[in-house]
């Protein structure tokens, strides 16, 4: 069994604010910094940082040769990475005082990929493996086709949540997983239990992960459902928290882990990236997340 995720690769230029900008107005930046990011090479070295051996596939564009090289450095197989002569997708981040954030996304290079791409990469991949979807990238609903086709295992994450996202036959998912913002915007509820209601009536096979910020996370599934608190921590910056999470989660399950563990492990590692500035690089390890489980049961 193999994992792998087909997203997007960012370069990330956050931004320490005292208020998120309103319309209209300039203002000075308390701070300045560059990160690597996008929601696919995050949650690629959550899965890896998590013990799982992962391949990441996309789009690599002018400038992004250090994602490469991160990727790489942090276990990540890359050799399904395209090269591209567009600009490497970028975002632009503002981080609160209080460090919460609101990001600007520019695809770039991410979307690039194209049904030939799709079908290459997929060919190395079998019945039962694992793959990692985000909506940060183009062909999205040829990768879930051709993905059930083969008996892969599709986890999407749909973020951002776009009109774009009316073309992806969600009956073909294993799981989606979203934070409140999405799942109303999938589902039209903001109440999980009724949105989990809707989806299994539309969805019979479709297992949904609720993560609901300070409120914990929630899963669903046709015979359980899960609910993990969140772990008290003081935030700096919460970005690439979800990705952290969803990093965690999928490589615990591949594992076959029970969805506590799943879950558990999960938030403990989405609760310590918040105590760090950046995404990608806020990634705990296993071995770090298992000393703070053990600490916080004591």
């Amino acid at each position: 069994m193999k994992i792998l995720n087909f997203g997007s690769l960012n370069l990330d230029y956050v931004y320490q604010v005292d208020h998120f900008v309103k319309p209209g107005e300039t203002l000075s930046a308390i701070e300045q910094s560059v990160h690597p990011g996008g929601k696919g090479l995050n949650q690629s070295i959550a899965l890896s940082r998590a013990g799982a051996e992962v391949y990441h596939a996309g789009c690599l564009g002018k400038g992004g040769d250090m994602l490469e090289q991160l990727l790489r450095e942090n276990g990540v197989h890359t050799d399904f990475l395209q090269k591209t002569d567009t600009l490497q997708g970028n975002a632009v981040i503002q981080v609160n005082r209080e460090g919460q954030n609101c990001i600007l996304l520019f695809g770039g290079s991410n979307r690039c990929v194209t049904p030939a791409q799709v079908e290459s990469t997929l060919s190395h991949f079998a019945c039962g493996d694992f793959l990692v979807l985000q909506n940060e990238i183009s062909e999205l609903p040829h990768i879930v086709d051709a993905a059930r086709a083969r008996g892969m295992k599709i986890l999407l994450n749909p973020s951002p949540y776009d009109a774009g996202l009316k073309s992806v036959d969600f009956g073909k998912l294993d799981w989606l997983i979203v934070n409140e913002v999405e799942l109303e915007q999938f589902s039209h509820c903001a109440d999980p239990e009724a949105a989990w209601k809707k989806t299994q009536a539309e969805y019979p096979n479709l297992r949904l992960l609720v993560t609901l910020g300070s409120a914990g996370s929630i899963a669903f599934t046709p015979e359980e459902t899960v609910h993990q608190p969140a772990f008290p921590v003081k935030a700096v910056d919460t970005t690439g928290a979800g990705d952290t999470y969803t990093g965690y989660f999928v490589a615990l399950l591949a594992r076959q882990q029970p969805l506590e563990s799943c879950m558990r492990q999960a938030s403990m590692a989405s609760a310590i990236s918040v105590t760090r500035p950046g995404a990608a690089s806020s990634v705990p390890d296993a071995e770090e997340v298992m000393q703070h489980l053990l600490q916080f049961q004591n």
